[in-house]
């Protein structure tokens, strides 16, 4: 098959206003969700009061043990029988973010397990309240510690979008898949929708090993 460089600059401009901007939308809502869902989740489960700390690790692990497209399925189709209705692209966030919120939470929670057992017992020592010991002492540090792990989930975000294509979201590979069967031409569209993946997923890459090696010195 012969690459048609005439359509790849026709499809060009649509993969990227159309497509890619709604791959960005649901990666990036999707992440801040996971993040910020993720903090909260660690610290409860974290809690002293067992009716607090169990419950949701229970259901952290069972939204980690199950697989991203059921959980989107069940949002989508499942939940509007209930009363709960939303748009596909607004499932497809809060989808992506619940679930790696499951995943973020671990990674917070050995943040903390790292903080030198030091600090804390200087905040004891400087008779510092137990919310302001977490705010200004602990929570810092361990966000530092986590944000190597959490810029791959960032990554590990962006390559799963595709999978909102399951509750109708129009991604780059969705709006790819749709130009070709338009043509029955899947090679122009497919490739440079799987070229934006790379042109965005490497750089993050890199810049994800960068802060790694300077956390570490």
């Amino acid at each position: 098959m012969i690459w048609d460089w005439d359509w790849t600059l026709e499809i060009l401009p649509g993969l990227l206003t159309q497509g890619l901007l709604v791959t960005l939308q649901a990666t990036l809502g999707g992440a801040v969700l996971a993040f910020v869902l993720g903090l909260f989740v660690a610290l409860l489960r974290r809690s002293r009061r067992p009716y607090i700390s169990r419950p949701v690790g229970a259901i952290s692990e069972f939204i980690r043990g199950t697989p991203l497209l059921v959980q989107l399925f069940v949002l989508y189709y499942v939940m509007p029988d209930f009363g709960v209705r939303m748009t596909a692209l607004t499932t497809g966030i809060i989808g992506l973010g619940v679930h790696y919120a499951s995943y973020t939470s671990e990674v917070y929670r050995a943040g903390i397990d790292g903080v030198p057992k030091g600090q804390w017992e200087a905040a004891i020592a400087l008779n510092l309240p137990r919310r302001w010991t977490w705010i200004g002492v602990i929570l810092p540090q361990a966000v530092r510690r986590s944000l190597p792990a959490l810029g791959n989930y960032l990554v590990a975000i962006f390559k799963e979008s595709p999978q909102l294509s399951v509750i109708t979201v129009v991604d780059v590979i969705g709006l790819a898949r749709e130009l070709g069967s338009e043509r029955f031409r899947y090679l122009e569209p497919m490739t440079v929708a799987g070229l934006f993946f790379l042109l965005i997923a490497i750089p993050a890459s890199i810049l994800i090993r960068r802060m790694e090696r300077r956390l570490d010195t």
